[in-house]
């Protein structure tokens, strides 16, 4: 149906252009009129190719040039003076040629103004028969030159506008790829740590001691299961302006909240994670919330693959409109390293940026290694 319009409006917008000529002929030469009726339907008659100009500006405004040798020859009649025969028609052919300007390339456009001044001035030339042959020619090249201005800044900030809205969808787009990068890594990563583990010792007590080791298997099967759940939900996510997909899954995404159950997890890494809350915890916005419990998960999963040691402590504190994460370890080896070229130490600060924090992580003086971040809290939730 839509296409059926757009067809019979195009085929409307032509007739009215093609119109033109007759319509200008008649409203030139309308007997026992006031100057100001046919004035009016002069102008009634330049409005003809208007339609056609915002589908097709070149060709209108070809249209309404070809109409101007009828202008000069019916003008000459006087039956409408031709001085404002002129004035009519040179103020459309501008702005048909500003149109054309603000819609078409330079290259395009500067032909259009420059026919269009052509042939103004030879319809000076006819109409003034030896009169004034300088001012007149002058200020309307002067208008043609003023439309077409007009008309290429409308097009240059038009561009401008397009290039600004392509870079911002790239950056979207890129910045929903990085959170992508850093929500699987921060989810995979830990998983992967937890299950390298438990497969490391199921394997090594697997003869001496079979109880411990059918242990291993099951925490390697649970949080297998909890992992492609969670993989599965991100997915479904991502497919859910998909068509014929269905509705995306809803399951909230890990908070604070959800720490416990990421010690329990790390415990079963073999790595005893000591938790403090302290301050006041209000509940958090959706992102914050998702950024501190990420910093905690990618920390403790650096502590269970490089420290060494049994044991870290996390420190949650909510206060003076500042939520205070602190994971420190006393262990050694790669967690320690401050070059920032690990994936976890620089998504950990890309969360804490992204939400206008501090974040530093670095060995402690009295050894082992510390990441601490402090994110700013808004009103609500202070």
């Amino acid at each position: 149906m839509s296409t059926v319009r757009s067809r019979i409006g195009a085929v409307l917008a032509w007739i009215g252009a093609l119109l033109f000529p007759l319509a200008l002929f008649t409203a030139t030469n309308m007997q026992g009129g006031s100057g100001l009726l046919n004035g009016l339907a002069l102008v009634a008659a330049v409005f003809l190719p208007i339609p056609l100009a915002r589908r097709s500006p070149a060709a209108a405004l070809s249209v309404l040039l070809a109409g101007g040798g009828t202008v000069a020859v019916l003008a000459i009649s006087g039956n409408v003076p031709a001085r404002a025969v002129l004035f009519v028609f040179a103020v459309f052919a501008d702005i048909m040629a500003g149109n054309v300007a603000a819609t078409r390339s330079r290259r395009v456009s500067i032909g259009a103004a420059v026919v269009t001044a052509t042939v103004q001035v030879a319809l000076v030339l006819l109409f003034e028969n030896g009169g004034d042959l300088t001012t007149i020619p002058t200020l309307l090249i002067l208008g043609v030159v003023t439309a077409w201005v007009v008309g290429d800044s409308v097009r240059q900030r038009r561009r401008h506008a397009e290039v600004q809205r392509e870079q911002a969808e790239a950056r979207a787009v890129e910045a929903e790829r990085l959170r992508i990068a850093r929500e699987l890594h921060d989810m995979v990563a830990h998983s992967i740590a937890v299950i390298a583990v438990q497969a490391g010792m199921g394997r090594r007590v697997i003869d001496t001691q079979p109880a411990e080791a059918r242990t291993a298997l099951a925490n390697i099967e649970e949080t297998s299961r909890d992992t492609a759940a969670a993989l599965r939900r991100m997915l479904g996510s991502l497919r859910r302006t998909d068509a014929g997909s269905g509705a995306a899954p809803r399951d909230p995404a890990p908070g604070l909240a959800d720490l416990d159950g990421l010690v329990a997890r790390s415990a079963q890494a073999g790595v005893e994670v000591g938790l403090r809350r302290d301050g006041d915890p209000r509940p958090l916005p959706p992102d914050i919330d998702l950024s501190a419990y990420r910093i905690v998960q990618e920390a403790v999963t650096n502590v269970i693959r490089h420290a060494g040691v049994g044991r870290c402590d996390v420190a949650v504190r909510q206060d003076a409109g500042t939520l205070t994460i602190e994971i420190s370890d006393d262990g050694h080896g790669a967690s320690g390293s401050t070059d920032g070229s690990r994936n976890g130490i620089t998504g950990m600060r890309e969360r804490v940026s992204l939400l206008g924090g501090e974040f530093d992580a670095g060995p402690r003086p009295e050894g082992g290694f510390r990441v601490r971040a402090r994110i700013p809290l808004p009103e609500a939730a202070r």
